[in-house]
C-alpha cells in the first residue's frame, strides 16, 4: 500500500513540479501561517488537481482575450514552444501561493514581480503594455480566482454564495503582494470586472493554439491522459457564455453529457483523496493539523 501511495503523490506531484525547478518544502517553517489559514475557502479548492486543471485552462482563455495580456504572455514566454514545464512552474506558483509559508510565499512572489519588470512591449495593434501594469494585473487575478473556483463548484463540490464571496475576498492579501491591488473580493464585484472589461476583449486565434497544447501536449500522468480532451472542454464550458461568443468557441467545445459525467466523478474522487506529500497535506503537517484535515469535510 505504502507503494501505492508513494506513486500516486508522485503523479500528483508531477503535475505542479517542474524538473530541475526548485523544490518547496511546504512543511518548513513548522508552525508559520500561510497566506490564507487552513480552514478558509481556498485551502480546499486548491487542494483539489482536477478542478485546478480546468479552472486553470479556463483563466487562459480568459487572459487570452485581452490583447494586452495575450501578447505579453505569448511574445515573452516558453508556452508555445514547451508549454509543459511552464504550466509546472505556474502550478508550483499557485500552490506557494496558498500553501507556502507566508515567508517563502513573500519570497517567491517578490521574484515574480521583478521577473515581471522586465515584460513590457507593444501588441500587434501598437498598444503598450507592461506585465505589472496594475488594470493587467487585477484582470489576471480576477480570472483565476474565477477559474479555479468555478471549477471546483462545477467538478468537484458546490460551494455556497457565501463561500464563492470568501474565496474572492481570501486571495486579497496574496493578490495585492503581487500588485494586483484592485481584484475582485466577491462574486458581484467579478461580475462588474467582467462586465467592464467584456468589450476590450476580442477573438484570437492563439486562444484556439492554447487549447490546442492542452488537448495534445502530455499534461497529466497516464492513468488520467485519457479524460485531458474532456477537461479541456471542461474549462470552456464554464467559460462565461459572453466571453465564449466574442473569441468563438462554439458548440464544437461543448461538453458532452458522458465527459460531463466523467469530469464530475474524477473531480469529486479527487476531493475526498489524500495523497502524502502533496502541498496541501505537508501544509496541513506544518501548521500541526492531521495530513487528512481538508478530506474530512
Amino acid at each position: 500500500m505504502a507503494d501505492g501511495d508513494g506513486r500516486l503523490a508522485g503523479l500528483v506531484q508531477g503535475l505542479y513540479q517542474p524538473q530541475g525547478g526548485p523544490r518547496i518544502d511546504f512543511r518548513r517553517p513548522a508552525g508559520e501561517p500561510a497566506l490564507a489559514a487552513p480552514d478558509s475557502v481556498s485551502w480546499r479548492v486548491f487542494k483539489n488537481p482536477i478542478s485546478l486543471f480546468v479552472g486553470g485552462v479556463t483563466a487562459v482563455i480568459l487572459e487570452l482575450a485581452e490583447p494586452r495580456v495575450r501578447t505579453g504572455v505569448w511574445e515573452h514566454s516558453s508556452f508555445r514552444r514547451d508549454p509543459l514545464p511552464r504550466l509546472k512552474r505556474t502550478g508550483l506558483a499557485a500552490m506557494v501561493t496558498v500553501y507556502g509559508a507566508r515567508s517563502v510565499a513573500e519570497k517567491m512572489i517578490a521574484g515574480v514581480r521583478r521577473m515581471h519588470d522586465k515584460v513590457t512591449g507593444d501588441t500587434p495593434a501598437g498598444a503598450a503594455y507592461r506585465a505589472n501594469d496594475v488594470a493587467l494585473l487585477d484582470w489576471v487575478q480576477a480570472t483565476a480566482s474565477f477559474g479555479f473556483m468555478e471549477a471546483y463548484h462545477a467538478f468537484a463540490r458546490p460551494l455556497s454564495e457565501a463561500d464563492r464571496d470568501r474565496f474572492y475576498a481570501e486571495a486579497a492579501p496574496a493578490a495585492a503582494l503581487y500588485g494586483a491591488v484592485g481584484a475582485p473580493a466577491s462574486v458581484a464585484q467579478w461580475k462588474a470586472q467582467l462586465a467592464a472589461m467584456l468589450p476590450k476583449l476580442e477573438r484570437h486565434e492563439i486562444v484556439f493554439e492554447f487549447l490546442e497544447l492542452m488537448r495534445k501536449t502530455a499534461i497529466l500522468p497516464a492513468p488520467l491522459g485519457g479524460l485531458q480532451g474532456a477537461l479541456v472542454r471542461a474549462a470552456v464550458a464554464i467559460t462565461p457564455p459572453d466571453v465564449r461568443a466574442v473569441v468563438g468557441l462554439g458548440r464544437d467545445w461543448d461538453l458532452g453529457p458522458i465527459e460531463g459525467r466523467l469530469v464530475r466523478w474524477a473531480g469529486a474522487a479527487a476531493d475526498r483523496v489524500s495523497v502524502k506529500g502533496t502541498p496541501a497535506v505537508e501544509a496541513c503537517l506544518r501548521m500541526g493539523l492531521p495530513g487528512d484535515y481538508l478530506y474530512r469535510r
